[in-house]
């Protein structure tokens, strides 16, 4: 079996959830790996399909034959994966997989008894467990001196199940003791997503959770590149599935795409570039299914810099209007909402203000059951001024560089669409966007109208 040459250069590769769905897809990325002795550090989320079993074996109401149909269900994506690998090695792995299984049983039987967020995360965390396991073992079987590494002895996070913070420190101290040592003869494969904490309990990053955990390792270990390995070739002017004129983006800066992934653009999330900025680590985005096409390279200084590069969309958005004639002329008041939402754990993204009225911006997470702003803090709220709140919204974010300063901005963006309806425009507070709301009705033909009048 071939090791790992010794480079001075290492590169971090994460591999998302279709890029390691089943063994086709596994071994795309195992050549992947193998072509560019760089890649020493290999984060993989949960198989594709496998995270959707787990959330709902999380869920209270779950019977115990549901319980046992979904554990099967994830048994049987794993071992159709290790089918074809060498009889031993799959019979071992397959030992390994029934273990992990026997001990996802366990938690769902205790999370139906007693439903509590620290089960939550220990279930939602097996995904993960499993596909690394298989893939340190893909790996092995063409040559590469893979090496399976549970992520959790080094990412030490606090104790905020479902979106735990990780001891920055703590990180870098352990992947120097027991993490950089092995890179040196050895690809290691790992976990996104997951983490411990203090005392010994399995924790979860949250969403983006497996792209921000690679990110954080690529820093701790002074990493010289971060790869990220998805379902398509990079990142693009806008969402395919809106316009077919969308092209994949050569360059980006980490300010742009800071801005396209903070305002709704699916490739990665804005966790991601946190550490890659701090230690100025360049981050590639391709597709592991079509390597050979390249894909995007985001970096701290680009080529050009084009006044538009990209319109990223956001769909469901609340907004909420409090107004209060208390407000004219007077201190404080902005203050005791912004304490209100803060109790409420409530994360501004857009706001504006007049003389009396201030108007807030909120992102409901995809696939959320309920509104973030609920009965109780409209009823807060309402103690110091009138609220109202709109659903049915969504933010448009034109990206580009200069967008302070350049001429003809307005003309360019509002006149192209001057028959659809602009409920709030946000613009000013970064060079890098120019954000509005619009009925979710008008969302893709906004996006349309404009990338086909700043694209074409």
């Amino acid at each position: 079996m071939n090791s790992v040459q010794s480079t001075s250069s290492i590169t971090v590769a994460k591999f998302g959830g279709t890029s390691v769905a089943d063994f086709q897809a596994m071994l795309r990325c195992a050549n992947i790996i193998k072509n560019d002795t760089r890649n020493r550090l290999v984060v993989v989320s949960a198989s594709a399909g496998v995270t959707n079993y787990l959330v709902r074996l999380s869920q209270q109401n779950v019977t115990v034959n549901e319980q046992k149909d979904i554990i099967e269900s994830i048994g049987v994506i794993q071992v159709n994966i290790t089918q074809h690998l060498a009889s031993d090695v799959e019979a071992d792995l397959n030992q390994q997989i029934n273990s992990l299984l026997d001990e996802l049983t366990q938690h769902a039987l205790t999370q139906s008894l007693q439903y509590t967020s620290k089960t939550t995360d220990a279930i939602l965390a097996f995904g993960e467990q499993l596909s690394s396991r298989i893939f340190a073992q893909v790996l092995q079987s063409i040559g590469v001196a893979g090496e399976y590494f549970n992520v959790q002895q080094v990412m030490k996070t606090n104790s905020l199940h479902g979106k735990a913070m990780v001891d920055i420190k703590q990180l870098s101290e352990q992947c120097s003791l027991l993490l950089a040592p092995k890179l040196l003869d050895k690809v290691i494969v790992t976990q996104g997503f997951i983490g411990q904490d203090s005392q010994g309990h399995t924790t979860t990053l949250g969403r983006g959770g497996s792209d921000y955990s690679a990110a954080l390792l690529a820093e701790a270990i002074n990493g010289d590149n971060l790869s990220i390995w998805t379902d398509v070739v990079g990142i693009f002017t806008t969402d395919p599935r809106i316009t077919d004129q969308a092209r994949a983006i050569k360059e980006i800066s980490f300010g742009e795409a800071a801005e396209m992934a903070t305002f709704g653009a699916k490739i990665l999330h804005p966790a991601t570039l946190i550490p890659a900025i701090r230690r100025n680590i360049p981050v590639f985005v391709g597709s592991s299914k079509e390597p050979e096409k390249g894909g995007t390279q985001i970096k701290q200084k680009v080529e050009s810099n084009p006044t538009y590069r990209s319109i990223a969309l956001r769909r469901e958005q609340t907004l909420v209007t409090v107004k209060s004639p208390a407000m004219l002329h007077a201190s404080g008041f902005l203050a005791k909402v912004f304490t209100v939402l803060a109790k409420h754990e409530l994360s501004v993204d857009l706001i504006t203000t007049s003389e009396i009225s201030v108007a807030l911006t909120f992102d409901n997470p995809s696939g959320s059951t309920q509104s973030l702003i609920t009965n109780t803090v409209v009823a807060e709220l309402e103690q110091l001024c009138e609220v109202s709140v709109e659903h049915g919204l969504s933010l448009v974010a034109v990206i580009g560089n200069g967008l302070t300063c350049a001429k003809g901005i307005g003309q360019s963006i509002f006149e192209t669409i001057n028959d659809i309806n602009i409920r709030l425009i946000c613009h000013g507070a970064s060079a890098n966007n120019i954000c509005f709301l619009v009925a979710e009705a008008d969302a893709n033909s906004v996006v349309e109208k404009l990338h086909n009048s700043l694209f074409s």
